[in-house]
């Protein structure tokens, strides 16, 4: 039996965490980008040294680790450091993510979930079978990022535009879940989805 792998995405703030944690409720392995995506960047790490060599010290905190506030700063105020820094950790997490798919599949996994927020925008949708994008009206994301972030509109604002916009995700997905609802709502969405897909 081939081994299905879903791309799950979305854009900042409509609930991709949420359908994420769905899928390990129902014992389906999930592959965080996220978290890869911090331990690729650990001390000692190969792509840590790159990032402090490009960036320089002003991004580490005294502990030596990376400030993430501080690269985000300069990140997202400036297209061409953020494009150096994902030629940076992208594919080291790409590398990452492939050998644990494969672990997850050599254990006898049936479907297994690759969580990438930035799938389109990193051009990954070539390691999935299925892409699953999860999306919630602009008011909403716009007020969910500013609660959840603790940030000013504009800030907020300057980072939704800093991805591909939710419309053109939904286009390109096999499949979209409407986050706007309640979490049972969701969760119905999803179930009905692995249905189709012949999954539980």
């Amino acid at each position: 039996m081939m081994t299905l792998t879903i791309g799950l995405t979305g854009g900042i703030a409509t609930g991709k965490s949420t359908v994420s944690h769905m899928f390990k409720q129902l014992e389906i392995p999930v592959i965080d980008a996220d978290v890869i995506s911090r331990d690729v960047v650990e001390p000692g790490r190969s792509a840590y040294q790159q990032i402090v060599h490009t960036f320089g010290q002003r991004i580490l905190h005294d502990d030596l680790t990376i400030n993430r506030k501080e690269l985000g700063h300069i990140i997202f105020s400036d297209e061409t450091d953020r494009k150096r820094l994902n030629g940076i950790v992208h594919p080291a997490v790409r590398k990452e993510m492939l050998k644990q798919r494969k672990a997850y599949i050599a254990s006898g996994a049936h479907v297994v979930v690759l969580d990438i927020p930035l799938l389109f925008e990193s051009d990954l949708g070539h390691l999935v079978d299925k892409v699953l994008v999860v999306y919630v009206d602009s008011e909403t994301q716009l007020e969910r990022l500013i609660k959840r972030d603790a940030i000013e509109t504009d800030a907020a604002r300057q980072r939704i535009r800093a991805q591909m916009p939710l419309e053109e995700k939904i286009k390109r997905a096999d499949v979209a879940i409407n986050n706007n609802g309640s979490i049972e709502e969701t969760k119905e969405q999803l179930l009905d989805l692995l249905n189709t897909w012949h999954i539980h």
